[in-house]
């Protein structure tokens, strides 16, 4: 065989092994993305619910904001009963919750926060004729709470320091969703419901109610109330993920992302301000 030929074959097939090479390199880009399960109940509108067979909501479709500006994760959404989700998260299953969540405490210790989503004010959801400003105007009445949340924790604790003006607490399931606590105070099965003014808002409008919503002076609270978040494992890849959302929420929160999804889905400006992004999760 002609030595240009031998020459030129040895040269094409070391080229293009070179090319196949870098291709082998190349290719598992996308295969080699960390997927990342992010627990929801789907049953907390209107942060997370169902809309024609679709997850949304506003820490839905905030946290698909964010992992668009994150390429090097793969999002994926896990539909669970809420006990679940945050179990699923200390265990590893799930690598982040967004769920309406709260902080406390107890939570603080297990779970890292990230920046707050939104700040909504504590409030009930009563009858018309009920006056309510205080903890102090409950005093008897009853109320439907889920155990270990931070409203349950709240009013517990007022029992225990006020056995005089204490509240009856009925403790339901998880599976409970919030719409059926503000029908229960409309047919009159319980007096009023705690929980935030944007939520108790938008289920009475839907669902036409008859009851009013009235932000309640807690008095003293901790800094955290009011506040929404993702929640978090405490690993190092935890909180490496944890680090990168929270720089991206800052982006999202600066060019505007969170105050639009926040009309849109919220129904007004709920933002936190821009000091509240650094100092409420610590």
């Amino acid at each position: 065989m002609n030595k240009k030929l031998i020459l030129g074959l040895a040269l094409f097939a070391i080229t293009s092994f070179g090319i196949l090479s870098g291709c082998d390199k190349a290719a598992p880009t996308k295969s080699q993305k960390k997927e990342i399960i992010v627990a929801t109940n789907a049953n907390s509108k209107p942060n997370t619910y169902m809309e024609n067979d679709k997850l949304t909501g506003y820490d839905i479709e905030l946290t698909r904001a964010v992992f668009k500006q994150l390429p090097e994760y793969k999002l994926k959404f896990q539909v669970i009963d809420f006990n679940s989700v945050l179990s699923g998260v200390d265990n590893g299953r799930f690598q982040m919750a967004a769920n309406a969540l709260s902080w406390t405490a107890e939570r603080a210790e297990k779970y890292g926060y990230s920046l707050p989503l939104s700040k909504s004010a504590t409030s009930v959801a009563v009858k018309p004729g009920m006056k309510v400003k205080t903890l102090t105007d409950l005093a008897g009445k009853t109320t439907e709470v889920l155990a270990g949340v931070q409203v349950a924790t709240m009013l517990e604790t007022w029992n225990k320091e006020n056995p005089d003006k204490a509240m009856h607490l009925t403790y339901m399931d998880a599976s409970y969703p919030l719409t059926s606590y503000v029908a229960d105070v409309d047919s009159g099965k319980s007096d009023f419901v705690m929980y935030d003014q944007i939520s108790l808002t938008q289920i009475i409008k839907q669902q036409n109610y008859t009851l009013k919503v009235e932000p309640i002076d807690l008095g003293a609270t901790d800094k955290h109330t009011g506040f929404n978040y993702f929640i978090f494992g405490k690993d190092r890849d935890d909180k490496t993920l944890q680090k990168k959302v929270d720089d991206v929420l800052v982006k999202l929160y600066k060019d505007g992302t969170m105050g639009k999804l926040s009309e849109k889905y919220l129904g007004g400006n709920f933002i936190p301000r821009k000091d509240e992004m650094s100092d409420a999760k610590d």
